[in-house]
């Protein structure tokens, strides 16, 4: 049978600090040139209502030591940005989010799984910002500059204050109402999140400095950065969209600048990195991909505290890759057929019978 693994399964079923671990497990077998990962593709499709459009959102990929390959299909309809209104909304008519993952046996290569991408997406967008920071951060970092306050930026915190001792986290967003409700909900002890009223305060004093917003255009200014901070953004451009929390001014004063995937920087038509690096302002020798980090090929360090070097370091999760949901999917599969699912489907129904063509001795090709 095949099991349907819901968003209310991933939040039982999968804590942040075991997606962290997927996480790190996923990016070092890409390094090591074991797990495989395509590009993510995205296409915008003509809709009745000349002011929206269909999006699809597609990922494939595999990582052997979960013994999961995957293919993520998301489905929406967009309402793109204008001049009048900077940011694209997501505007389903049914209040659903219409995206799923199958997973995939490596060994039989039967779908094991249907599993809501919801949930999930967001989890595995924090985790791998966990990982990185738990490779570049210094051992004491433990003040965060958070810009954002919906389900990527509550991620986000949750994921970094598991691999660094965060107890000051002052967030900014334009939303007063937001931010304060976000201070509110995730203030705790040992933990004071502050509402500030402006991105400059958001930016001040931080040791990681992290946007997980859906803005268009940067969110602060590259002046404000402190040398040794590291910077984290979220927003990426792909070929249906142009977009960044950071402007180039913050490019210039990277040291260097850290990336999922370089492929994907390309496929994706990533220009908000891609145009400093034609301009010269950063030189492509100074980005690096973040399994090389992990697999210790590449050294990354924040400097400690009294010894800043100029410059800053930039974490940019540039893409999401298919790799992440192998990993984490392989996880909560194990977990649900564990404790025994009554959410399944039969397996057949999803696939073709081809027996008879076995049984002459013919085997066709997909």
């Amino acid at each position: 049978m095949t099991i349907i693994i819901t968003d209310l399964d991933v939040r039982r079923l999968l804590p942040m600090r075991e997606c962290i671990d997927a996480m790190r497990v996923a990016f070092r077998e890409f390094a090591a040139g074991e797990a495989v990962n395509r590009p993510r593709m995205r296409y915008l499709a003509k809709h009745p209502d000349p002011d929206r459009r269909y999006m699809a959102n597609v990922h494939v990929g595999a990582v052997p030591s979960s013994g999961i390959a995957c293919v993520r299909a998301g489905s929406q309809i967009m309402r793109p940005a204008t001049a009048a209104r900077e940011r694209r909304t997501y505007e389903n008519p049914q209040a659903f989010n219409w995206g799923f993952v199958i997973l995939f046996s490596i060994e039989s290569a039967e779908p094991l799984a249907l599993l809501h991408e919801f949930e999930l997406s967001g989890m595995r967008v924090g985790a791998t910002t966990a990982v990185a920071v738990d490779a570049i951060a210094r051992p004491d970092a433990h003040t965060l500059g958070l810009f954002g306050t919906g389900k990527q930026a509550r991620n986000a915190l949750e994921a970094i204050a598991l691999v660094r001792p965060v107890d000051r986290v002052n967030v900014y967003s334009p939303n007063a109402e937001h931010r304060t409700a976000l201070a509110r909900d995730l203030s705790r002890d040992g933990l004071v999140v502050t509402a500030v009223e402006d991105a400059r305060a958001a930016v001040r004093d931080a040791d990681v400095v992290c946007c997980a917003t859906s803005a268009m255009k940067p969110v602060f200014d590259g002046d404000w950065l402190e040398d040794g901070q590291i910077v984290v953004s979220i927003a990426n451009s792909d070929v249906t969209n142009k977009r960044s929390e950071v402007d180039r001014r913050t490019y210039q004063r990277a040291r260097c600048v850290i990336v999922n995937d370089w492929e994907s920087v390309i496929d994706n038509d990533q220009t908000e990195l891609l145009d400093p690096i034609k301009d010269g302002v950063i030189g492509r020798d100074r980005v690096h991909e973040l399994g090389e980090l992990l697999n210790g090929t590449v050294g990354v360090k924040q400097e400690p505290r009294g010894g800043l070097k100029d410059g800053i370091i930039y974490y940019k999760n540039n893409s999401g890759l298919a790799i992440q949901f192998a990993a984490a999917g392989g996880v909560l599969y194990r977990k649900a057929m564990a404790e025994g699912s009554n959410k399944v489907i039969p397996t057949e129904w999803l696939g073709s019978d081809l027996s008879a063509y076995y049984k002459a001795g013919f085997r066709p090709s997909p």
